[in-house]
């Protein structure tokens, strides 16, 4: 695994891929090369060709949220797309994303 150098940010690359390898086995998907960035409003993306992006503000999400968009990134690996089989991917490691959605959509990115 290449973890990218867009952002320095050392904690948040420690703190992705450690969750990168823990969490993929049980969505039984593999990655491509994985970058830090400085988004303003995203907290993560998915591109085809398996390449995951994560923003460096992902460090200060308590751990539930932090899990939720790596998931939810990983499980873009398999559909990319929000079909019930995409949001079935989520559910089967984390039952309850919907509040965890919820969630992160109530906190604010800050800068």
């Amino acid at each position: 695994m290449r973890i990218g150098r867009c952002f320095p940010s050392g904690s948040a690359r420690a703190l992705v891929a450690s969750r990168l390898v823990a969490l993929a086995p049980a969505l039984g998907v593999a990655y491509g090369r994985v970058a830090i960035r400085a988004q303003k409003s995203c907290w993560g993306s998915c591109s085809r060709a398996g390449n995951l992006n994560f923003n460096y503000k992902l460090q200060f999400l308590p751990p539930r949220l932090q899990d939720y968009v790596i998931v939810h990134e990983l499980a873009h690996l398999r559909e990319h797309n929000h079909s019930a089989r995409f949001w079935a991917a989520v559910a089967g490691v984390l039952p309850n994303w919907r509040s965890l959605r919820r969630e992160l959509r109530e906190t604010k990115m800050l800068y």
